[in-house]
């Protein structure tokens, strides 16, 4: 079973360590001690944990229908155009995502720094990376 120091989970859930150790008093999170007596937070406990505060995070307007499941909502930090293209930034929490689109689109949906925007992702090729330690 894979586990996590605090600091570790603090990063993937995107809140500080004395959070992630108040869940842990609180039962939110299952931690355990290693022989060192460092507190450890149980993975699967963490899964789950991420996926309960990530429900309802980005939902999907009313307004729009999509068969698009991949929503980040997020703010503006950078647009780009050319004489065709444009090239939007959007920052969703800790993600930077880059979107090339056409210079017309930018101009319709008034696509400014600072807008708040959900950027959808709907792809056939989902590459995962783990890294090659064990430790």
């Amino acid at each position: 079973m894979p586990t996590f120091s605090i600091g570790q989970a603090a990063r993937l859930l995107g809140v500080s360590s004395e959070t992630v150790r108040r869940w842990g008093d609180g039962g939110q999170l299952r931690t355990e001690r290693d022989e060192s007596g460092n507190r450890l937070v149980d993975g699967v406990s963490l899964a789950e944990l991420a996926k309960e505060r990530a429900r309802g995070m980005h939902p999907v307007s009313g307004e729009v229908l999509t068969s698009v499941r991949n929503s980040f909502a997020g703010i503006v930090t950078s647009v780009r155009t050319d004489d065709v293209a444009a090239q939007v930034e959007i920052q969703s929490g800790p993600h930077r995502l880059v979107s090339v689109v056409s210079r017309e689109a930018v101009e319709e949906l008034e696509i400014e720094v600072g807008v708040t925007v959900t950027a959808r992702v709907k792809s056939t090729n989902v590459h995962i990376d783990r890294p090659g330690s064990r430790a």
